[in-house]
C-alpha cells in the first residue's frame, strides 16, 4: 500500500490533540493548530491530517522528547488495526519533506534513537487575534509593518549589491583612497583599512546576497549574529562619498555619508520584516 493511502486509512486524531490553541511560528513556517493549517511565508501548503497531528504534538511540547509509544496512544486508539511503526515513520517523513528538513541534520524534527522525536526549532506562539496585528519586537516593542516579502528581500539584495559596487570601485581606484586621509595625506593607514575591509566585506556581501536570493530560512538568525561587526564595517564605509567630494562637492558628499550611516539599520529592519521569526 502506498504511504499516502496508508495515512489516509488511519483514524483521525483524537480530540485531545491540539490542546494548545493559536499559531506556532518557526522559521518561515507557521502552523495554525485551530484551523489545522500549515503555511510557508503566508501560503498554505498541504500536509495530511495525521502528519499534522504528529507535528502539532511536537510543537506543543517543543524541546521535549515525545516517545513513539506516547504518539501511538494519542493518535492511534487501541482498537485501531494499523502498522503503527510504518505509519509513524511515514508521517514523520512527510513532515520533514514538507518542512525541507532532514533526519541527519535536523533543523526542526530530531529523531532520538530508541526513544522518539523532539522538535528542536525556535517557536513563537501567537494567538489568532494577534495574527492580524503588526509584528512587535519583544525587546524594543517596535512595530514592524506587514509588507510583501518579495519586496523586502529585493531591497535587502539591492543594498548588498550597492556595497559590492562600493568595494569594487574602491579597489579599482585605490590610488585615490588617500584623499580621505585628512590627518596625514602621506599615511598608508586609510589605504590599508580600505583594502582589508573590502577583502572582508566582499565575501560577506556575496553570502548575504546568496542567502536572501535562495530565501535561506535562518538568514534572520545569522544576520543577527553578525550585525555588530557588520555595523562597524558599514559605518567605516559610510565615508566613501568623500572619495569623490572633489567632483560632487562637500555638501552632497556629507549628505550621502549621512544616508549611508542609516543603511545598516535599514538592513536590520528589512531582515526583521522578511524573517520575523528569526531576526
Amino acid at each position: 500500500m502506498a504511504p499516502d493511502a496508508k495515512l489516509a486509512g488511519v483514524s483521525a486524531p483524537s480530540p485531545e490533540i491540539g490542546r494548545k490553541s493559536g499559531i506556532a511560528r518557526f522559521g518561515v513556517f507557521e502552523a495554525d493548530l485551530d484551523a489545522r493549517e500549515l503555511r510557508k511565508q503566508g501560503r498554505r501548503i498541504r500536509l495530511q491530517d495525521q502528519p499534522f497531528a504528529v507535528l502539532a504534538i511536537l510543537l506543543e511540547r517543543c524541546g521535549r522528547v515525545i516517545s513513539r509509544e506516547e504518539l501511538r496512544e494519542k493518535l492511534w486508539p487501541a482498537n485501531t488495526f494499523v502498522d503503527f511503526d510504518h505509519s509513524l515513520n511515514t508521517a514523520v517523513n512527510k513532515i520533514r519533506e514538507t518542512l525541507g528538513d532532514s533526519a541527519s541534520s535536523p533543523r526542526f524534527v530530531e529523531t532520538i534513537a530508541r526513544r522518539g522525536y523532539r522538535f528542536v526549532g525556535d517557536i513563537q506562539w501567537q494567538t489568532p487575534s494577534a495574527a492580524n496585528t503588526p509584528s512587535r519586537n519583544p525587546v524594543t516593542g517596535e512595530e514592524l509593518p506587514k509588507t510583501n516579502r518579495g519586496l523586502t528581500r529585493s531591497l535587502f539584495a539591492l543594498i548588498q549589491i550597492m556595497y559590492l559596487v562600493f568595494y569594487i570601485e574602491a579597489l579599482f581606484h585605490w590610488r585615490g583612497v588617500d584623499q580621505v586621509s585628512w590627518a596625514d595625506a602621506g599615511s598608508p593607514l586609510i589605504l590599508i583599512l580600505v583594502l582589508v575591509t573590502a577583502g572582508v566585506g566582499i565575501p560577506v556581501r556575496f553570502y548575504l546576497l546568496s542567502s536572501v536570493g535562495f530565501d535561506h530560512a535562518l538568514l534572520g538568525q545569522k544576520f543577527r549574529r553578525i550585525f555588530i561587526p557588520l555595523l562597524l564595517l558599514d559605518e567605516l564605509w559610510a565615508v566613501t562619498p568623500f572619495l569623490i567630494f572633489d567632483r560632487i562637492g562637500f555638501g552632497p558628499a556629507f549628505a550621502a555619508t549621512a544616508a549611508l550611516l542609516y543603511v545598516p539599520f535599514a538592513e536590520r529592519t528589512l531582515v526583521r520584516m522578511a524573517y520575523p521569526q528569526e531576526a
